[in-house]
């Protein structure tokens, strides 16, 4: 998968956030799309819409309003086929450095990694190094 140019979704309440994430993705080189999302629920939404066969790398923040990371990660394990799931490398971001919200993101086997905030270059690329 990271040969090829990926499909990008940014889930994050912060428009600066999402606005670096955006930028240092598209300077890797390595996208085809990057679509970000203020609101978990519309990118869930936004998900279910997309073909079966549809691949993307998901950046979701931790700590929002409305729907939080860990109650996108809960709606997304339950109204996402288990065979669907297995096209997306979930990645939490998060400002976080409680021990609590790493221990319980291990908990979900689909979450690739967890991130610090903002998105670096490095990170990023530590990340598509493991896909």
């Amino acid at each position: 998968m990271s040969s090829e140019k990926m499909h990008f979704i940014v889930i994050d309440d912060s428009k600066l956030d999402c606005f670096i994430a955006e930028k240092v993705i598209q300077n890797t080189g390595k996208s085809e799309s990057v679509k970000t999302f203020p609101v978990a629920s519309a990118a869930l939404t936004y998900i279910q819409s997309l073909p079966e066969d549809a691949k993307a790398v998901i950046l979701v923040d931790i700590q929002m309003p409305v729907m939080n990371g860990f109650e996108f990660l809960e709606e997304f394990e339950k109204n996402i086929p288990c065979e669907r799931r297995e096209n997306f490398v979930i990645n939490l971001l998060t400002s976080s450095i409680n021990e609590t919200d790493q221990i319980k993101a291990r908990a979900f086997k689909f979450v690739n990694r967890f991130l610090n905030k903002p998105l670096t270059k490095n990170s990023l690329e530590m990340m598509l190094a493991t896909l």
